[in-house]
């Protein structure tokens, strides 16, 4: 029984879409699916319809292409839509950040399954730039995110009102479970700064996370923290602590050759033989 992570699926595009139905069966194992799987609704139910038949259990955490409206007539925007995704998760059996935290007993040992939900705050950037000016900084290299125009924060009155709501959200629960027991924490977005090495499109970093959660993982005892949205896959450590990116991404960032389950990235046991 293991626990394999994958994030950043993007089936809006058709290469993306129909290799997905080509994965085959982990009767036993679990699978974290680690955000922007899809903007739209049948998308969503089109991919935990095959993965809820060939994995044990999933998990899912939302991305910010998940959370897009303003296009092909998504109903929904902002918290609204969250929660529809949330039900749609909910009609196959699929943990959300919505739901209680998750006792794993699998290869690796007890762990418990923290999917979050944090956005960004765009605290991400140099410490002369002040938060209202960090759109504007990246811009100025020629960097805007889509989410700027289809990432709709209502009811809150910004991305960041909401971001910072999610991570006082997230904190009170995960303090309920923190203990002994270590913790796999499962975000889209990254939980360190440093780890968003972005070299072509440095600027792009105010979209990709929060200080808030730099220490998390020691904060809160992590053996793992999961994360995706860089489209960059990776594995480093930080106080002992493994970080693993576990981005599929566009077409172009990975090998159709290959198959999508060459992508699947094991969490638990660890793959590292000195943990």
């Amino acid at each position: 029984m293991k626990l394999f992570a994958l994030s950043d699926l993007h089936l809006d595009y058709k290469i993306n879409h129909d290799a997905l139905a080509a994965i085959p069966e982990y009767p036993d194992d679990w699978l974290v699916l680690g955000g922007d799987i899809c903007t739209g609704y049948e998308d969503l139910r089109y991919a935990l319809t095959i993965l809820s038949k060939r994995f044990s259990r999933l998990l899912w955490v939302p991305g910010n292409h998940d959370l897009w409206s303003r296009i092909g007539g998504i109903r929904g925007k902002g918290e609204e839509k969250y929660w529809k995704l949330i039900g749609i998760c909910r009609e196959f059996g699929v943990l959300t950040p919505e739901d209680p935290y998750p006792l794993w007993n699998g290869e690796g040992g007890a762990h418990y399954l923290v999917p979050l939900f944090l956005l960004y705050d765009y605290s991400f950037r140099p410490g002369h730039i002040p938060t209202e000016q960090a759109v504007e900084w990246a811009n100025e290299s020629g960097i805007m995110c889509t989410d700027e125009y289809l990432l709709d924060p209502s009811p809150h009155e910004s991305r960041i009102a909401w971001c910072h709501e999610r991570c006082e959200y997230s904190e009170e629960r995960i303090r309920k479970i923190s203990g002994e027991t270590p913790l796999v924490l499962i975000n889209h977005f990254p939980l360190r700064e440093d780890l968003v090495r972005l070299v072509r499109i440095p600027r792009f970093s105010i979209w990709c996370g929060t200080r808030r959660t730099e220490s998390w993982h020691m904060q809160f005892n992590a053996s793992v923290v999961i994360s995706g949205h860089l489209h960059i896959r990776s594995t480093n450590y930080r106080a002992d602590v493994r970080f693993e990116e576990v981005s599929l991404g566009y077409p172009k960032n990975w090998n159709q050759r290959r198959g999508i389950a060459h992508y699947l990235r094991q969490i638990l046991p660890s793959p590292d033989p000195r943990y």
